[in-house]
């Protein structure tokens, strides 16, 4: 960057701490890329004798990076030390772990199921119009993602405070959908039912089919100017009532014991309530004007 003179404006120095709690964020990011890489592989065993894939393990990290995505800000406002270097050092982190990370999860596990079942179409151009539209699925959602940051970084002002919405759906809970259905296909469903069964075949192939419609739901949603509400901002920032404390307390509690039921349900609720609050404010507003 030059100021006025025409100098370059070198940086001196940096929050240590924040930052690196971002490049967990990047760190994360990229294992996720690399666990999908090796979703053909079988599972790995973890803790407690229990196999999980390495599709499962890829959201685990994709979920991993949201959390040091909250942290590196709250730790960036509680030292007093946000800058423009931290904003986007975050934004690019974001890119890789909630745009390019999801985008090539959601290809592998469809690629590979398609694999496994050795699924064959009528035609040769079916079968090549099917693989060209889920590449171009992942393509959107990671482009719309990197386009949701750049914009918001332009748009937004420096104090998260200042805003209590959301232009268009963010990254975190876009990229939260994909890995949510993952989860729910890859460490869910072996538990409840038998991988020969039809429930365990048919749950399977749904959310198989879910995957590429979502990841284009989700980046249209993100470059859409539906408001979504700043969820952190609500909850966190002002006092609640004994009843809403009940009510986060009971929501929590339920998330920890179905935490895969859970995130698909609220994940794909607020994306899909956004949008119809959106829709019937519009209709009321036109309603008013006629």
């Amino acid at each position: 960057m030059k100021n006025t003179k025409g100098q370059t404006r070198r940086l001196k120095y940096i929050a240590i701490f924040p930052c690196l709690i971002t490049l967990m964020n990047t760190l994360c990011g990229f294992l996720s890329i690399v666990y999908a890489s090796r979703g053909h592989e079988p599972g790995i065993v973890v803790f407690y004798h229990r196999s999980v894939s390495f599709f499962a393990l890829s959201g685990y990290m994709i979920f991993l990076a949201m959390a040091a995505d909250v942290f590196d800000g709250l730790a960036a406002r509680l030292t007093h030390t946000t800058s423009s270097f931290g904003a986007q050092l975050d934004s690019l982190s974001d890119a890789i772990s909630f745009g390019i990370a999801p985008a090539f999860l959601m290809l592998n596990v469809v690629g590979v199921y398609l694999e496994r079942q050795d699924i064959h179409f009528q035609s040769a151009f079916l079968e090549k119009f099917v693989g060209k539209s889920i590449f171009l699925a992942a393509i959107i959602f990671a482009l719309c993602a990197i386009i949701r940051l750049a914009r918001f970084n332009v748009e937004n002002a420096e104090s998260e405070s200042d805003h209590n919405h959301f232009s268009g759906l963010p990254t975190t809970p876009s990229a939260g959908i994909i890995v949510s259905l993952v989860l729910f296909q890859k460490d869910f469903l072996p538990k409840i039912a038998d991988r020969s069964s039809e429930l365990f075949n048919t749950l399977e192939a749904a959310t198989t089919l879910a995957l590429p419609i979502a990841a284009l739901f989700c980046g249209v949603l993100m470059v859409s100017r539906v408001p979504y509400p700043n969820v952190s901002n609500r909850l966190f920032r002002r006092k609640k009532s004994f009843r809403e404390f009940l009510v986060i307390a009971l929501v929590i509690i339920f998330a920890i014991l179905n935490i895969q039921i859970a995130l698909v349900l609220g994940l794909c609720g607020f994306a899909i309530g956004g949008l119809v609050h959106w829709g019937i404010q519009k209709i009321r507003t036109r309603g008013q004007h006629t």
